[in-house]
């Protein structure tokens, strides 16, 4: 589990940082173990993905009527979520209130502001946090072990993260924008292994599909992005390949740029009106990160077991993914800001 936890709270303290404007100081000083908020979010998911597949329904639900056993640690681990996060709320009422002018505008700031009710606000952010967490160390963990069995396309990303003779250069987001590859890369791993595997919609009126078939208000309709990602009608023969060049065409690799994809046949971030609000914060926290421990480290598996796609609310490795650590022969290329 190595990889998929460390992923998964540096994706953590960077959504605090990014969108509330709030960051434990154990995490500032990068002892995530023992951040405050961290903490009862994970144990509270786990719990709940762990309990989900144990039990049978009337166990389950006769054990919350008794308020006993995972149902009692669960319900402990929720108050414990909105206690936390209500305080993360009120903290930064009282900044707004008080320096209201200087106060900057983050995604709270805007929230709070909207005049949406606390409760609104408390379920909203768990929902961001939620979302934009697993998902991206999902994403991360599948790629890492992708590169593990790719070596020739990990060296190239390796290569892009070179500045030649400018070695004091920062990692920053206007770099981040150069390294076309590390994206293409991020792209085909969430093509095969979508953070999430599957998702619904339910219809707010009747409607007709473009193929014929009739939808009626408040129908559930159903799509499979792990599915469409190994269709060979949308992606060719060659679907079931890792290739990251498969994002470039001619036209792009001129403008530097990734070729444009339909968002409807690669729905991993959705598309249309619901498509992901988070999505290029998404890209932003990925990118940083697999840049940050390639251009250092060699990420070896433990095993070479195929690892199980476990397609949760939130897909994952089952079992996570062992590796093995090493420094990278080389001296560093980049700086972390």
């Amino acid at each position: 589990m190595l990889i998929f936890f460390f992923t998964l709270l540096v994706s953590f303290s960077g959504f605090l940082l990014l969108f509330l404007d709030t960051q434990p100081e154990q995490q500032r000083s990068h002892n995530y173990n023992h951040a405050p908020l961290s903490h009862p979010i994970i144990g509270c998911l786990v719990s709940f993905y762990q309990n989900r597949h144990r039990l049978l329904f009337l166990v389950w639900k006769m054990k919350r009527i008794l308020n006993v056993g995972s149902e009692k640690s669960l319900k402990e681990a929720v108050k414990l979520v909105h206690e936390s996060v209500v305080k993360i709320i009120k903290a930064k009422k009282d900044k707004i209130a008080f320096n209201e002018r200087n106060c900057g505008m983050d995604l709270l700031d805007r929230l709070l502001k909207a005049g949406h009710e606390e409760i609104v606000v408390r379920d909203m952010v768990i929902s961001m946090i939620m979302a934009g967490r697993d998902t991206t160390s999902a994403a991360m963990t599948w790629l890492f072990w992708l590169l593990s069995k790719h070596r020739e396309q990990e060296a190239s990303l390796v290569k892009e993260f070179s500045f030649g003779e400018n070695e004091n250069k920062c990692l920053d987001y206007e770099c981040l924008k150069e390294m076309k590859l590390l994206k293409a890369c991020l792209c085909e791993s969430m093509r095969l292994y979508p953070p999430v595997a599957w998702d619904s919609k339910h219809a707010g009126g009747a409607d007709v599909l473009p193929d014929g078939t009739h939808v009626g208000k408040g129908d559930r309709v159903t799509y499979f992005p792990y599915g469409m990602g190994r269709m060979e009608a949308l992606w060719g023969k060659d679907c079931c390949e890792f290739k990251p060049e498969r994002w470039f065409d001619e036209e792009s690799v001129k403008k530097g740029v990734l070729k444009c994809v339909n968002p409807y046949k690669f729905p991993v971030f959705q598309a249309g009106p619901r498509v992901c609000i988070g999505r290029e914060m998404a890209f932003i926290q990925m990118e940083y990160v697999v840049a940050s421990i390639l251009n250092r480290f060699v990420i070896s598996p433990v095993s070479d077991d195929y690892p199980r796609f476990v397609p949760l609310l939130t897909a994952h490795m089952a079992g996570g993914f062992k590796v093995r650590v090493h420094y990278r022969n080389g001296t560093q290329r980049i700086k972390l800001e």
